[in-house]
């Protein structure tokens, strides 16, 4: 269906956004004209998947929308076992809650900030092992996703086996700019978990936007379907989160997939300590219906192309306007680097925030920092973090918008760009949260 969208005036979005001080979560919907804050559960659903939310089981136990969420898990990614959640940040705490102690030491490429803040919400520790071309916008690199695997073997030789529980790869990664991993990083990686005898976990929000980059990217796999580069991915895991809100395309659910009978055991406590029994798991039979649905349909390749294509139809009209962007374009998202955008705010003033801010009152368009406040303070001396990307991330839901909608988004940010010598002060926090801050951060103009 439409939604009518109304403009504000720039009076009314100074108002609105010293009201909500300064954190852009904390708009009201109705306040903001063109929302790019993220994609996770903002896609619209297909006539298929509306349809079968009509045929959902609502059995507490058994229902028949369990079965068929797992026959399509089965099918398409490969995992004999499941659990489903009521969205991926569960998904994590279910599976995390299994596996992580206190002093264990979790390596991957770019935690993301709820995979991070379940780690050390759990007095472990995230090691990033990311390539160094990811943390340069400049750089054409096209799997900025891929993990150093010589970093990660330093850290696999480094700490007892017993301390690293995993290794966790998110495909596509988030944090460095929805940037993919290759099929050659994730063979290796399981070979370096072979040899230390390590499992392997996936964050598998964007796994098909992920698959899609394999296809057009990497040799060797242009003439494979989606489907066939999907399950050779997940046969390097162990086990994989899925936050279903991205890449299957459903306003809630995710779930847990493992290949071990004892860990599906061993998590099957604390699912139904958190999230509900074992056949739903927070989530309703329609919307397990619509997950399964949304999976197939978000392995089509015809519909990874326009969705992918979109976000790059933004991505070059930023570039053609001069904003420095992360290249080559991710999946899901173009980032902004708030860094070469705003080089005169000491990073202490949060640039990307700051230009989040900026972009809202230029023309309504909401998006998200991932920076220094999504960094969070460090666990032990509780001083900030500051990133090597200081990035605006400007993400796009599926089968929302229209190119006329990324015009718009990209001249607001133009005209910014135009006057950013004007901007000379940035934002500082009044109130923040212990852990996982910028959802609710209060900020204030320094």
């Amino acid at each position: 269906m439409v939604e009518h969208l109304r403009r504000s005036t720039r009076e009314e979005r100074e108002q609105w956004i010293r009201e909500a001080n300064y954190n852009l979560f904390k708009l009201k919907s109705e306040q903001v004209f063109i929302d790019l804050l993220t994609d996770s559960g903002t896609g619209a659903m297909s006539d298929r998947q509306w349809s079968e939310m009509m045929l959902g089981d609502e059995s507490y136990a058994g229902a028949s929308s369990y079965f068929k969420m797992k026959d399509t898990i089965r099918e398409i990614l490969g995992f004999e076992y499941f659990l489903p959640t009521h969205q991926g940040r569960a998904a994590e705490n279910v599976l995390f809650s299994a596996l992580v102690k206190a002093g264990d030491i979790i390596p991957g490429n770019s935690h993301f900030d709820t995979t991070k803040g379940h780690i050390e919400f759990r007095k472990a520790k995230a090691v990033d092992c990311t390539i160094a071309e990811a943390f340069d916008t400049t750089v054409n690199h096209p799997f900025k996703g891929n993990l150093d695997l010589n970093k990660l073997e330093d850290v696999l030789k480094s700490h007892p086996k017993e301390k690293v529980p995993f290794i966790v790869v998110t495909v596509t990664c988030n944090s460095s700019g929805g940037q993919p991993v290759s099929m050659e990083n994730l063979r290796g990686v399981r070979q370096l978990a072979d040899k230390y005898g390590i499992m392997v976990v996936f964050d598998s929000a964007r796994f098909a936007e992920n698959a899609y980059f394999i296809k057009t990217r990497e040799a060797g796999y242009a003439g494979k379907t989606i489907r066939e580069i999907v399950l050779e991915m997940f046969s390097y895991a162990d086990a994989m989160t899925m936050s279903s809100k991205k890449d299957a395309i459903v306003n809630m659910g995710g779930f847990i997939g493992m290949r071990s009978k004892e860990l599906f055991e061993k998590a099957s406590v604390f699912n139904i300590m958190f999230e509900g029994y074992i056949t739903y798991g927070g989530m309703s039979g329609r919307d397990m219906n619509a997950l399964a649905q949304g999976l197939r349909e978000g392995t089509c390749f015809d519909y990874l192309e326009t969705r992918i294509s979109q976000v790059a139809y933004l991505g070059q009209r930023l570039v053609d306007f001069g904003v420095p962007v992360q290249q080559p374009f991710g999946g899901h998202a173009i980032f902004v680097d708030a860094k070469r955008f705003l080089p005169q705010l000491p990073r202490e003033q949060f640039q990307a925030q700051t230009l989040a801010v900026e972009l809202y009152l230029e023309g309504g368009v909401r998006g998200v920092e991932i920076g220094a406040l999504l960094a969070d303070r460090d666990p032990e001396t509780r001083e900030n973090r500051y990133p090597a990307l200081e990035l605006l991330r400007l993400t796009i839901p599926r089968r929302v918008y229209t190119n006329n909608h990324m015009d718009y988004v990209a001249t607001a940010l133009a005209n910014v760009y135009e006057r950013r010598n004007s901007i000379i002060k940035g934002l500082k926090i009044t109130g923040e949260a212990p852990i996982m801050r910028h959802f609710t951060v209060d900020l204030a103009k320094v």
